[in-house]
């Protein structure tokens, strides 16, 4: 086992749970919070991507970062149109929006599948260097990733307690009710779907900038990851505590699932493994909740029929 789980394991594993944190923190945004299965994240991971390296490489590593995240906010206006202005279905509005930004995708990394950024500088290459002879030096990365996702989870918690907060988490509750409180659901969804992705946005640009490469087939996945790393988060969490609790719990459940990852692939299983593995993390985060209600519904079950068979043996004849 102690060969299997290594410090440079734990740590990589770590570093690319914090990235992928993001996105799970958006998805608690529209999914959780607002109740919309945005399914454009996967495109819009892959648009924060190619807008970053974009920038990256016309030397502006700091401003790489606002401009994917305003892609990404672009990609979540135009969904929460086609729902709210069209009237088309959340899931299908995802489709169509994943599907356009394939194309846009490419249009942005210059029509190739791949574009790398290994020559020019990067926010973790600023901070390699602003570390340079100290012991943190080699965790640069770690704190980079540990800095945004700590800035991201404390706006988030703030502005989810401030009056449009509230509203975006009272549509995904009860729209209806939202809309006869005179407060426009049109409004907060597209605020709601327009920071997610720009979240998501972030993610992809940091993502580029940590494998130093974007390529048009890095978001494969990305809402099954996510979603899992949610759930793994909630289940922890048990679905108790405040915002700022599940917040924390969410990114620990990433980080979870990624070190599972880690593991699975040190343990030299073949690269074509490697779907299945997410698939059977997946499969176990999703259906845990489920497992746990249906163990507790047998135990109280059972003891009813203790407490009935007891009953029945103390009646007299």
């Amino acid at each position: 086992m102690g060969s299997i789980i290594t410090l440079g394991t734990m740590q990589t594993a770590v570093e690319l749970g914090l990235i992928y944190s993001l996105v799970a923190l958006a998805l608690f945004l529209s999914y959780s919070m607002l109740n919309v299965c945005d399914l454009s994240t996967d495109g819009c991971f892959t648009l924060g991507c190619a807008v970053g390296a974009t920038v990256m490489l016309a030397g502006h590593p700091f401003l790489a970062i606002f401009a994917a995240m305003g892609a990404g906010a672009i990609s979540g206006f135009i969904t929460a149109q086609l729902q709210t202005r069209f009237g088309i279905e959340s899931i299908l509005a995802g489709i169509i929006v994943n599907t356009g930004l394939y194309t846009i995708n490419i249009f942005a990394m210059g029509n190739r599948a791949q574009v790398s950024v290994n020559s020019v500088e990067t926010v973790f290459t600023k901070m390699k260097a602003l570390l340079d002879g100290t012991p943190l030096a080699d965790y640069h990365k770690l704190i980079v990733g540990l800095l945004f996702v700590m800035a991201v989870a404390i706006l988030l918690v703030l502005f989810l307690r401030t009056r449009l907060g509230l509203s975006v988490r009272a549509t995904g509750d009860n729209v209806d009710m939202v809309r006869a409180s005179s407060i426009n659901p049109t409004r907060t969804i597209t605020v709601g779907l327009c920071l997610a992705n720009a979240i998501t946005g972030m993610a992809g640009c940091l993502l580029t900038g940590l494998q130093k490469s974007c390529d048009i087939n890095s978001n494969t996945g990305m809402v099954t990851i996510a979603l899992a790393s949610l759930i793994i988060g909630e289940t922890l969490c048990r679905g108790k505590g405040g915002i700022g609790k599940r917040v924390v719990f969410v990114v620990i459940g990433s980080c979870l699932y990624r070190i599972i990852v880690g593991i699975a692939m040190r343990m030299n299983m073949p690269a074509v493994a490697l779907k299945l593995v997410s698939a059977v993390i997946v499969a176990v985060a999703i259906a845990m909740p489920h497992m746990k209600q249906s163990v507790s519904n047998y135990r109280k079950n059972r003891a009813a029929m203790r407490i009935t068979d007891e009953e029945t043996e103390d009646v007299p004849c």
